[in-house]
């Protein structure tokens, strides 16, 4: 699409998750509640602009 200024221009946004333990993060503390500090998965969240030149 272009924009305001006549320049070309892609976006996209992405989204998923990865379990942390499938790369051999698996150090984890538990807290006085009775939970863990850190979960397993890792939410990923992307907003990408591109611009021809």
């Amino acid at each position: 699409m272009k924009d305001p200024w006549g320049n070309i221009k892609a976006g996209f946004s992405l989204s998923g998750k990865i379990n942390r333990k499938d790369f051999g993060l698996t150090w984890n503390a538990a807290l006085e509640t009775g939970g863990v500090l850190v979960g397993e998965d890792v939410k990923l969240l992307c907003e990408v602009q591109l611009v021809k030149s």
